[in-house]
């Protein structure tokens, strides 16, 4: 295989993803933009899943959930917090008109999101979330940093590889496995496990109870 050196994998913390997607404005700018990154977050999808979603791809009722339509022509079924099923449904009475076939997300002329346009809307989120955030200033946040937010936050709630290799589409863990080479958090705790070398080594002593069995055997 060919070697290159692989980037370290960035993502946000709660409270800066938090930040971006905000709450809803009542423009049909704001609502869209809102329920974009919601998605985004909630299903860590990729922009080019998440641009394709149709009207007809979301289920509301019962369990609610989403169908990406991933790499290869994969599919798969994401399921979706009750905040984003309100967020859709908030959007959907923005848009009583949009028919089954019909981009869940489109533009002011009723077709679908483009990458350019979705990275755009995000720099723009990035923007106003900064105000409150200061920690989110001249910093580079693209829809996949989303994507790599949302498998981070899976792997430190306790979510094996393979169970967020499944949620993100991944045909192999391996590629997985760079979130958690990038976790800080689990190799902190790894590290509390050894003994700092300029920690004096302490002396055994056996206790009075321990001495007194000892003696008997």
């Amino acid at each position: 295989m060919k070697r290159y050196e692989r980037p370290m994998l960035g993502f946000l913390p709660r409270e800066e993803i938090l930040a971006i997607i905000g709450k809803p404005g009542s423009s049909w700018t704001s609502q869209r933009d809102h329920l974009l990154l919601h998605m985004l977050y909630n299903t860590g999808a990729r922009v080019s899943e998440i641009i394709g979603v149709r009207l007809a791809d979301v289920v509301l009722d019962g369990a609610a959930c989403v169908h990406l339509h991933g790499k290869g022509r994969k599919q798969r079924t994401m399921p979706l917090w009750r905040s984003t099923v309100k967020a859709v449904r908030a959007w959907l009475r923005f848009n009583p008109n949009l028919l089954p076939a019909s981009a869940l997300l489109p533009n002011r002329d009723g077709h679908a999101m483009t990458r350019t346009n979705v990275a755009q809307r995000l720099a723009l989120a990035v923007a106003t979330a900064t105000s409150a955030m200061p920690s989110l200033r001249d910093r580079h946040i693209s829809p996949h940093t989303i994507r790599h937010t949302t498998a981070m936050h899976l792997l430190q709630s306790g979510e094996p590889i393979d169970g967020i290799a499944l949620w993100l589409g991944h045909e192999s863990p391996t590629t997985t496995h760079q979130y958690t080479e990038a976790n800080l958090a689990m190799k902190e705790k790894a590290l509390a496990r050894l003994q700092d070398p300029d920690t004096a080594s302490r002396r055994f002593r056996a206790s009075d109870s321990l001495l007194e069995f000892l003696k008997g055997l």
